[in-house]
């Protein structure tokens, strides 16, 4: 049953997507829901482990340093250092091909429907920097203001797997928002680790970081057909080409992550030999999105989400009167949900766009309090800005896992009757259209 708006009318906002988006989505979302379980159960060993007698062996394992010199880099890091650069560069590789996608067939390709989860994402990144920012800056000290971006990402893995097991009969659309809004939020995150925590640029690895770039784009450009077919080609000459980028992108000084960004967007995205067929971006996230979502996340959950939540050390301090606490967990439950909220309301009133008939701004609500649910980038961007050493990171953890755990406990809440709500219109419409069928059947047999 399709709702189309009155003549003259404008666009609604989250109506039904057409059948091929649905599917589309519909298996990012599974992948997802899977991936944030996984970090779930990560996320908690963690913090069993650091919380347990034998705390001091989880944070020497954490710290314990490994690696070679490579082209003049120091690759010599910690253990949780590299399950933030290195395997993370496999999250927004993956991250990268499906903002590619989105910007070549999905929501974001028409400016139209990409206006409402990047104007909603914008408001769900300014508000909670905002919150932030107003609360870090009633302490004294100016080092607090770092961790503004701390509050402004959501987790697409987590706050799906949320949304999968509390809001099965949601509108497709909300779920699509969601999600679209989760990759612009991590665009704009993405953008925020690249330049605010650049602190030395070096042209010269970045110059090199080019020429394996160049080899990767044209690789993937004109022997696509080779790597869908052989998928063992791209392990061969697509990651060493991938891990040079890697060292070249660390050397230069921009976070490594980044490097998994712009590789993901040299993958096509439609057939280079003009038939019709998914195209290499998508066969790569196939492939590698188990590797993501099952191992790299996990892993890096395991040692970023590692806390002491009662700490004996008199240096740790008290997490409850630090500003970055209460900044940072302000910031997700409730900054989130009135930036999302706020933008997508002035939208509607400065345009001609309305919500679709099935859909209620309560909905977007639960929706929106989900949204709320920041942690893998959340908790990259805290080390980023207060540093391993600093108790500030370690109470950015514990606001992290408490505003994500807030978020997710209001938007089940929230959302498990209105799921009962639209239960019972899928059914009320299954019932419909097997009696519009009836007719049918009769007239058939009067013609025979």
């Amino acid at each position: 049953m399709t709702h189309t708006p009155p003549s003259g009318s404008g666009k609604n906002l989250f109506s039904r997507p057409s059948y091929k988006e649905s599917v589309r989505i519909g298996d990012i979302l599974r992948k997802e829901t899977v991936g944030g379980m996984v970090l779930i159960a990560g996320a908690l060993l963690a913090l069993v482990w650091a919380n347990t007698p034998l705390r001091d062996s989880y944070f020497a394992l954490r710290d314990f340093h490994f690696g070679p010199t490579l082209f003049g880099v120091d690759l010599n890091l910690s253990i949780g250092h590299w399950a933030a650069d290195a395997l993370l560069a496999v999250f927004f590789f993956l991250t990268g091909l499906e903002l590619k996608k989105e910007f070549v067939i999905g929501d974001l390709h028409n400016i139209k429907t990409a206006a409402v989860p990047v104007t909603a994402a914008f408001g769900g990144v300014l508000v909670p920097a905002l919150i932030f920012t107003g609360v870090a800056a009633s302490s004294a000290g100016g080092e607090l203001l770092r961790g503004w971006a701390i509050p402004t990402a959501t987790d697409i893995a987590f706050a799906v797997a949320v949304l999968a097991v509390i809001g099965s009969a949601l509108p497709t659309a909300l779920r699509i928002f969601l999600l679209t809004l989760a990759v612009v939020d991590d665009l704009i995150a993405i953008v925020i680790i690249a330049v605010v925590f650049t602190d030395e640029l070096k042209f010269a690895y970045l110059g090199l970081a080019l020429i394996p770039i160049i080899l990767f784009t044209v690789l993937a450009r004109y022997c696509g057909k080779f790597f869908a077919k052989y998928a063992w080609a791209a392990w061969i000459i697509l990651l060493p080409l991938g891990i040079i980028t890697w060292i070249f992108v660390f050397g230069s000084g921009i976070h490594a992550t980044i490097a998994g960004v712009v590789l993901g967007f040299c993958v096509p995205v439609k057939r280079t030999d003009g038939r019709e067929g998914i195209g290499l971006a998508e066969q790569f996230e196939h492939r590698f999105r188990p590797l993501s979502s099952g191992i790299c996340i996990p892993i890096f959950a395991f040692f970023a989400a590692g806390v002491t939540v009662v700490s004996s050390d008199p240096n740790s301090g008290n997490v409850l009167a630090d500003p970055v606490f209460w900044g940072i967990v302000i910031g997700l439950v409730l900054g989130k949900p009135i930036g999302i909220m706020g933008s997508t309301w002035l939208l509607t009133k400065f345009t001609k766009a309305s919500l679709d008939k099935d859909a209620r701004w309560g909905d977007l609500l639960g929706v929106t309090l989900l949204a709320g649910i920041g942690f893998t980038v959340s908790l990259l961007v805290s080390e980023l800005s207060f540093g391993l050493e600093s108790p500030h990171y370690e109470h950015a953890k514990v606001a992290i896992l408490s505003g994500s755990f807030i978020a997710a406990i209001l938007g089940a809440l929230w959302l498990v009757p209105r799921n009962r709500r639209y239960k019972a219109i899928t059914e009320r419409e299954t019932r419909d259209e097997d009696h519009d069928g009836i007719p049918d059947v009769y007239q058939q047999d009067n013609n025979n």
